[in-house]
């Protein structure tokens, strides 16, 4: 028997509401969005029309629009979308492997960044997902898993969000003043945590006498213990550049 003709991924099933053609339920013709053209909001095809992802983008505008991609997120940035199960895409994958390959070569090279949107809500998506993560290597193309629809919406938005900000913006703020860098320093080794840092420095006073003590020393300190000791002694006394064997 025949499979049923089935939906493109993300998007609408064939003669629903995005449908293309003539008649009373004809829609208007949209706006057609050249890449590179600045806009304020992300550009939504027509073949997202209905998916549940739209109604969590709430923080940022959006318009449908004639684009090839399935969303533009900026002048040099566009994603497409493949849910799973819901529209059956990886149904749809798996009968027609193709899909992504045309998809991705439609869009040429007309965007800088180009997102591969999976929301993945099967048990076992890891042979699919090999699958596709080969076809991102070789496409040049950045591959975005979601677990749900509001996790994919948080992800348009964010990088509508962020288009215009510098890079800086997303780099973690640490305090400059010298408790702050050395409580980030000595947390970064695992299970030590802000009040042990504050232990160890007023134990201590600097670093340097920190390198010094003994494991016994530091494992004296209250809540730092023999485990968390040795671990401090190990990463201190581990040479900053690898002695070639």
């Amino acid at each position: 028997m025949e499979a049923p003709p089935l939906p493109a991924a993300g998007g609408d099933p064939p003669g629903g509401c995005a449908a293309a053609g003539g008649g009373p339920g004809a829609l208007p013709p949209l706006p057609t969005l050249k890449p590179g053209a600045k806009s304020s909001s992300i550009i939504v095809s027509p073949r997202q029309r209905g998916n549940p992802v739209l109604r969590f983008v709430r923080n940022v505008p959006w318009e449908f629009g004639d684009i090839v991609a399935d969303y533009v997120l900026g002048q040099s940035t566009c994603a497409l979308f493949l849910s799973v199960p819901c529209p059956p895409s990886l149904r749809y994958h798996h009968l027609h492997p193709s899909y992504i390959h045309d998809r991705l070569r439609g869009l040429g090279r007309s965007f800088e960044l180009r997102l591969l949107l999976l929301q993945v809500d099967v048990k076992d998506p890891h042979p699919a997902l090999k699958d596709l993560a080969k076809v991102c290597v070789l496409a040049d193309c950045t591959l975005l898993l979601a677990w749900s629809p509001e996790e994919a919406g948080r992800y348009l938005e964010t990088y509508k969000a962020y288009e215009q900000k510098p890079p800086d913006l997303l780099k973690e703020r640490v305090e400059q003043d010298f408790l702050s860098r050395m409580t980030d320093c000595l947390t970064s080794v695992k299970s030590v945590n802000k009040t042990d840092a504050l232990s160890l420095l007023t134990a201590f006073g600097s670093l340097a006498a920190m390198v010094d003590a003994s494991r016994e020393d530091l494992s004296l300190c209250p809540g730092v213990g023999p485990q968390k000791a040795k671990r401090l002694f190990d990463i201190l006394h581990q040479p900053f550049l690898k002695v070639p064997k």
